[in-house]
């Protein structure tokens, strides 16, 4: 007489998948929603090849930017030379290519100075509260009385024979800007410390250090990621206005607000060595933007 044995239950692969997934955090749920919109896409492309462009203008073009010759000023554009030349015989192409590397190294650099002194600022004065909070939510507030660019330029026009254009931009910029992150990461730091698991650790045993850097700063770092993603755009539009004003980068360096300043006094007779650059500090702007708005709505849950 045969006998069947039944079978086992064959759990489903997808089921079985699930439970050996580790759980999701924030930013592997906001990496997931980041990778399904299309201004993410979009402005993430834009950036690879701008910042591309910056670290190896030689791909784009291998026409010396310096090199001019005033017998062929404001040549309408050809083969040999895309946007044509600018008022001093130059190739406004090779100058708007090698100009990428200045501005975005202005920006980057002001972005990360600003996000590691406000955020830092921000979380001590949030972690130790007392006398600490008052006098730095104090100083903030001096400089948020400053108008921002009115500022920079003051600073900027009195140091600039002391100190590097590209650097002295960095600077002033950096002087002026650290406040908003440092606001922003002490409201974040004030709620995340009263949480159940910084409140758990502090019980264990855990000292400031090891709070703040452990516990608060991965919990609190959501927001200033997502203000220096958009301020990066807003610093490297902020260096085209000083270099416009005369107090940015200045020659024989390149930036795209320096060529915008140099082309404007003959922006009747030849607009394309003025519209070229400008065009490439719209869409660099506009890129890093909408970066930021994606970042934005992917890390708050209340967006999505």
């Amino acid at each position: 007489m045969s006998s069947s044995v039944a079978s086992p239950p064959q759990s489903g692969g997808r089921h079985q998948k699930k439970q050996n997934d580790k759980p999701a955090s924030l930013w592997s749920d906001a990496w997931y929603d980041l990778r399904r919109k299309p201004a993410f896409v979009i402005s993430a492309i834009l950036i690879g090849v701008l910042l591309l462009m910056a670290i190896w203008p030689t791909l784009f073009s291998s026409v010396d930017p310096r090199a001019c010759d005033l017998s062929v000023a404001r040549q309408a554009p050809s083969a040999g030379h895309l946007f044509g030349r600018d008022n001093l015989g130059c190739d406004v192409y090779s100058r708007t290519i090698h100009a990428a590397r200045n501005s975005i190294v202005i920006g980057v650099l002001t972005t990360v100075l600003v996000a590691v002194i406000g955020g830092l600022l921000g979380m001590v004065a949030a972690f130790y509260a007392s006398m600490t909070d008052t006098v730095l939510s104090r100083l903030t507030e001096i400089f948020f009385a400053i108008p921002g660019i009115l500022g920079a330029l003051l600073i900027a026009s009195t140091f600039r024979d002391q100190i590097n254009s590209i650097l002295l931009v960095i600077v002033s910029l950096t002087v002026l800007s650290w406040p908003m992150t440092f606001r922003i990461m002490r409201a974040a730091v004030i709620t995340a410390k009263n949480q159940d698991f910084v409140v758990a650790a502090r019980a264990l045993g855990a000292g400031p250090s090891r709070l703040m850097f452990r516990h608060l700063l991965p919990n609190a770092l959501a927001p200033v990621i997502v203000v220096s993603t958009i301020n990066l755009g807003v610093f490297i539009a902020a260096e085209a206005a000083l270099s416009f004003l005369g107090v940015g980068v200045q020659s024989p360096d390149i930036s795209w607000g320096l060529m915008i300043s140099d082309a404007r006094d003959r922006f009747l007779d030849a607009p394309l060595p003025l519209i070229f650059p400008a065009v490439f500090l719209s869409i660099t702007v506009l890129a890093f933007i909408m970066l930021g708005d994606a970042v934005r709505d992917a890390l708050d849950p209340k967006l999505r």
